[in-house]
């Protein structure tokens, strides 16, 4: 397969992989304890890719560098992930990814903090206005289906938090590593804490009441959601512009709010398609608005 076809593929890849996690999410934890689901994902993952690693010749380092990059990978992979499946007791898959959309904003600001970033522009704060006033219309569509709506959108919005600090604090770590050795060695590390969490809120298996719907979206997540999706993820981002790869956050949520409609009789109401709308154009607005105001200025200077 040429570069070009490899890198399209793994791009619509990538696409359809996040689009459909929600729901494979919401659908694991219909017939067991959510953090029992997320572990058992986790578990396969780790062993499928540790199986490979030998087989690929990919070497998984174990240094300090590399422990630390696993540490703070494992924040999103484990803080990240089982929020989202707490999450998912409470709101549909939709409005998971939806509320994802905003981990560029949140990662800009971790950004700032912690690795010194430019502070926002004007256009960047207009946006983050923008995406504010979407995200005050999901929570008004919450309050109006009750309190255990209103949960669910305060636990996902802590696991995008984590999500964005993860993926900043990475980026502080140096070291020359394959991708997929970075993802099964958070995957493997964040294993020990998934099992703890389950153990103390849960501890129970119960085989009889697992669903098939519920196995077949563990054994999905568990070979694509974690494991080919980031491979391929991490190899456009290698391949493609960020700004090309960032249009993945703008597609997502709109197929995952269709398929769980379509899929799981997710309910779209006006303010949550409001809130949506507003999320996605105070994305693209944060991700483009500059180079869009240049090009601008640069076409009334030439007039």
């Amino acid at each position: 397969m040429q570069t070009s076809s490899k890198v399209t593929f793994s791009y619509l890849a990538v696409v359809l992989i996040w689009s459909t996690t929600p729901l494979g999410i919401v659908w694991s934890s219909e017939s067991m304890h959510p953090v029992l689901a997320v572990m058992l994902r986790m578990c396969l993952a780790s062993v499928i890719g540790l199986s490979l690693l030998p087989i690929l010749g990919i070497r998984l380092p174990i240094n300090k560098a590399a422990l630390k990059l696993y540490a703070y990978s494992v924040v999103g992979v484990f803080g990240g992930m089982m929020f989202s499946y707490l999450a998912a007791w409470y709101i549909p898959s939709g409005l998971i990814s939806v509320v994802f959309g905003l981990a560029p904003v949140i990662a800009g600001f971790a950004g700032q903090k912690i690795l010194g970033d430019a502070p926002f522009t004007k256009i960047r704060w207009f946006a983050l206005v923008i995406c504010l006033l979407g995200l005050a219309f999901i929570f008004k569509d919450a309050f109006n289906n009750g309190d255990n709506n209103l949960i669910g959108i305060v636990i996902v919005l802590i696991a995008v938090t984590l999500f964005s600090l993860s993926g900043v604090l990475v980026k502080t770590v140096k070291i020359d590593i394959h991708p997929m050795a970075t993802t099964v060695g958070a995957v493997t590390m964040s294993l020990p804490l998934y099992f703890v969490c389950w153990y103390l809120m849960d501890g129970q298996v119960d085989y009889a009441q697992w669903s098939q719907r519920s196995i077949g979206a563990i054994v999905y997540l568990g070979l694509f959601g974690s494991l080919f999706g980031f491979i391929a993820y991490f190899f456009i981002l290698q391949k493609l512009p960020v700004s090309t790869v960032s249009l993945v956050t703008l597609i997502t949520p709109v197929i995952a709010l269709i398929l769980g409609n379509q899929l799981n009789g997710e309910v779209l109401t006006r303010d949550l398609l409001l809130g949506t709308a507003a999320i996605l154009c105070g994305l693209a607005l944060y991700l483009w608005g500059h180079n869009l105001l240049n090009k601008f200025m640069r076409g009334q200077a030439a007039l």
